[in-house]
């Protein structure tokens, strides 16, 4: 009434990119997914996960392969390699067979992880978020972070 636009174009401008997806409790999924938004598993998946985003993997969900994303928190199965680019958390009750890459990772106490752990480092960002590629001279070095509570 008030505008030109039709309601078709109302709607499709609605839907935000990069939404959040979920393998809800009893799916199982045999397959690779990768997704550019937040990805949650409470299901079965047997497959890789590659994600530009938040993977979790809630307490009920299991998967049978490898996960990559930005960040991770675990709660449930994990059997294959997990590589985060910033903070993996392993929540309580979870259980991770495999080797892990973070530069940061916390560990619950009632957590179970059986592999490698290998903390990466984040290049360090220079002036307006630019990468910087000379070294710190401010006599300390960065080093990975480990918080295990």
């Amino acid at each position: 009434m008030f505008n030109n636009k039709s309601k078709s174009e109302d709607t499709e401008s609605s839907v935000p990119s990069g939404s959040a997806s979920l393998i809800g409790s009893g799916t199982s999924m045999k397959g690779d997914i990768t997704s550019s938004g937040d990805l949650r598993i409470d299901g079965t998946l047997v497959g890789n996960i590659i994600c530009s985003a938040k993977v979790i993997i809630g307490a009920g969900g299991v998967v049978e392969g490898d996960v990559s994303g930005q960040q991770a928190d675990i709660m449930g199965k994990v059997s294959g390699t997990i590589k985060v680019k910033e903070l993996l958390q392993l929540k309580s009750n979870c259980q991770v067979n495999g080797n892990l890459y973070s530069a940061k990772l916390q560990i619950e106490p009632a957590a179970t992880f059986n592999g490698q752990c290998h903390m990466t480092q984040e290049a360090p960002k220079g002036p307006a978020g630019k990468t910087s590629s000379e070294p710190r001279n401010d006599g300390f070095q960065k080093s990975p972070a480990l918080a295990i509570s």
